[in-house]
């Protein structure tokens, strides 16, 4: 990695929750006015709705319009009987050593779950 995040967000809560995702949806929002640069990685729950064969929740949909990164747990997805090569194009599956990768090329780390 070569670009320094300014922060990353491990968001663990399942996107049906849309509550949760709609309160990130609005910080990440007003972060990127700031032209702060954002990562998001979903990990544990927050895996469910990023498959293709799945439906996604309009503030997923929402989310996925920012210029933010936004990384999904293999192991995750794997543990919740997802297939990772049917992930939704914006959503990249990553694995313990580039999240380790992610997070030490991040200045700050936001755990949300």
């Amino acid at each position: 990695m070569d670009v320094k995040n300014s922060i990353v967000y491990l968001f663990g809560f399942s996107s049906r929750f849309e509550t949760k995702l709609s309160s990130l949806l609005k910080i990440v929002e007003e972060q990127i006015e700031e032209d702060i640069k954002i990562s998001i990685v979903l990990i544990h729950d927050g895996v469910i709705g990023v498959s293709i064969k799945e439906l996604t929740p309009p503030v997923l949909k929402e989310l996925m319009k920012l210029p933010v990164d936004i990384y999904a747990m293999i192991p995750d997805i794997k543990a919740r009987g997802l297939d990772t090569k049917n992930l939704i194009e914006h959503i990249t599956a990553i694995d313990y050593d580039l999240l380790v990768d992610i997070l030490v090329d991040s200045q700050k780390i936001v755990s949300w779950m």
